[in-house]
């Protein structure tokens, strides 16, 4: 159970501020899709992947003082932002577990908008699938966001990008 939060601290910690809950949850769930060991189960959803796992794991390190959460009014809704407490910091010195490579990749997700992560999770949970058929779920199931041809492209690109930093 603590490994699972400890893993959880360290992406906080590797990421520096998180802003935004769609966004936390999509960083964990491309992570978890480049084969960095989180645990938490994700299903697909009206925003894309995913978990309340991860929903209640993060209340719960908030509850223990270990991630701090911050929520503030953004015009006509709420944005909560994220980070890791001095608290969090030293309970992680006793649990930490090495993950190379992870502070790269999230350090650049964190630098993505939420709706761009939205549709590279999506793709990545349709990963089974050939290229064309995961652009038809796309413009089908996301055809609110209006995603072009050209997002997907780059979608698809930035994959690669992450994928190669890890190897």
């Amino acid at each position: 159970m603590l490994k699972d939060h400890a893993r959880l601290m360290s992406a906080f910690l590797a990421s520096g501020e998180i802003v935004g809950r769609k966004k936390l949850q999509k960083m964990i769930y491309i992570s978890k899709k480049l084969t960095f060991p989180f645990q938490e189960k994700f299903q697909f959803h009206f925003y894309g992947p995913y978990s309340e796992e991860l929903t209640l794991r993060v209340e719960e390190l908030c509850n223990m003082g270990f991630i701090s959460e911050t929520k503030e009014k953004k015009g006509g809704y709420f944005q909560y932002r994220y980070a890791i407490t001095e608290e969090g910091q030293g309970f992680l010195k006793l649990y930490e577990e090495q993950m190379p490579f992870l502070k790269d990749c999230l350090e650049d997700m964190n630098l993505q908008s939420a709706r761009f992560l939205e549709l590279v999770s999506t793709i990545l949970y349709f990963d089974n699938l050939e290229k064309e058929e995961v652009k038809e779920k796309i413009f089908t199931l996301k055809r609110k966001q209006k995603y072009t041809a050209e997002e997907v492209d780059e979608a698809y690109e930035y994959i690669n990008q992450l994928k190669y930093k890890i190897q």
